[in-house]
């Protein structure tokens, strides 16, 4: 399963990023900016996992000559409203741009790990 793969090395490098905006939260007077991203980048994660979840489906129905749905855009999107509305009705705890930010974290990581693999699998 090389979509589980990727996702439980995604996932790692999410849950790395988080530990570091715990450790900011907790070391910084920037409570409010690190609220924000880790409030947006675990809703990332949770976007990431339902990407992988519909993917592997959306493979298994295509291998099986089924219908093939969506991918969940739709629900990603509400994720991601959810996240503003919640920024935005707290903004003196969480910050509204760092929120959007986090919640980009899974596309910048899927994006790095990309290219990290494409250079690794040319050596």
């Amino acid at each position: 399963m090389e979509i589980q793969d990727l996702f439980i090395r995604q996932r790692k490098y999410i849950f790395t990023l988080l530990s570091l905006y715990v450790l900011g939260y907790g070391f910084t007077s920037y409570q409010s900016v690190f609220a924000g991203l880790i409030f947006g980048t675990s809703l990332s994660l949770f976007n990431l996992w339902l990407l992988a979840r519909k993917m592997n489906n959306f493979g298994d129905s295509v291998v099986q000559g089924k219908k093939v749905r969506s991918l969940g855009s739709m629900s990603r999107l509400a994720t991601g409203a959810l996240a503003v509305i919640v920024a935005m009705e707290y903004p003196d705890r969480i910050d509204l741009v760092f929120t959007v930010l986090g919640l980009m974290t899974a596309y910048i990581v899927i994006m790095i790990d990309f290219f990290v693999q494409s250079f690794q699998s040319r050596k």
